[in-house]
């Protein structure tokens, strides 16, 4: 195959791609839940945007004359404050609301950070000769060893207590995942005929590697990615809950919990309505991502 014939045929993926694109919705879409999930991620995504103009009050705004009001259905409660006050007379809508921009700016940040480190680590792993493949993949193994919540724990204690170094411990942990499915799909993409007649053409190693090798195994990285989030904003929450992630008066979700620990009993909205907006993002990404899966991978799709 000459490099003309390679030219060509990478012209014809590129007018494919309009009807890989409607074959993709059109199975995605048959998972409903899958649906539900995007269309509530997109709800959350359209909060984390424009979040502090359509928040009522300003999150960090302290009204101390009504501090832990109950939401605008329970006695005691008040329209100006439609979830309620927290200990600081601060409005708990307005809070969740402009906290949905900090866990997808963690979400963000983090798989872009963990995919792109993960994918070119490995990239190399693969097309690398075996002592070098060894000495990488024994270096993730030793990583995905610890549990992760601990390690990034530790890293954060490590760095110091902040939603960027969070972020930062987060994405190491998650790296070797990445690695991994990159270099598997990479041995097995080597042994096609495609990948071949490339390397006879005369494609030097970085355009095996970026051009004709990497987009046919971006499928099972996207879902990948898609979980990989949700597991982000989970961490995230998780070290902030622990007073290693986003400092007060953030209003990051799992800050919001670990400030509103002490009242659970007698105020059961300021920890219940950060809980919900975690397990209902979540949930809905995960739901997104077994969407992804489905439509992605030829083996689950139904004829």
């Amino acid at each position: 195959m000459t490099s003309t014939d390679t030219i060509s045929a990478e012209a014809e993926m590129v007018h494919e791609r309009p009807g890989r694109l409607r074959e993709f919705w059109f199975y995605f879409r048959e998972n409903r839940g899958a649906v539900i999930g995007l269309w509530i991620f997109a709800a959350f995504a359209f909060l984390a945007i424009f979040g502090p103009w359509i928040a009522p009050h300003s999150a960090t705004e302290q009204f101390r004359a009504d501090t832990l009001l109950p939401p605008v259905w329970q006695e005691g409660g008040s329209w100006k404050y439609l979830l309620g006050t927290d200990p600081l007379g601060r409005d708990m809508l307005s809070r969740l609301i402009v906290g949905a921009r900090f866990s997808f700016f963690v979400g963000i940040v983090v798989v872009t950070v963990a995919a792109t480190g993960g994918i070119l680590i490995g990239l190399v792993a693969g097309f690398a000769p075996k002592w070098l493949d060894s000495i990488i993949m024994r270096i993730m193994d030793i990583i995905l060893a610890f549990p992760s919540l601990l390690l990034a724990l530790v890293l954060v204690a490590v760095l110091g207590p902040s939603l960027t170094n969070a972020m930062i411990a987060i994405a190491i942990v998650l790296q070797p995942h990445y690695v991994r499915l990159t270099r598997a799909s990479v041995l097995s993409e080597r042994q096609r005929d495609y990948v071949t007649s490339a390397r006879v053409a005369g494609a030097g190693y970085f355009r095996l590697m970026f051009v004709t090798v990497l987009p046919n195994c971006l499928a099972p990285i996207i879902v990948q990615a898609a979980l990989s989030f949700s597991t982000a904003i989970l961490d995230a929450a998780a070290l902030g809950f622990l007073g290693m992630g986003a400092q007060p008066p953030t209003p990051e979700w799992g800050t919001m919990l670990a400030e509103a620990r002490e009242f659970i009993l007698r105020a059961w909205w300021v920890v219940t309505f950060p809980g919900l907006a975690i397990l209902v993002t979540v949930l809905a990404i995960n739901l997104m991502g077994d969407g992804l899966r489905d439509a992605l991978d030829p083996k689950l799709k139904r004829s």
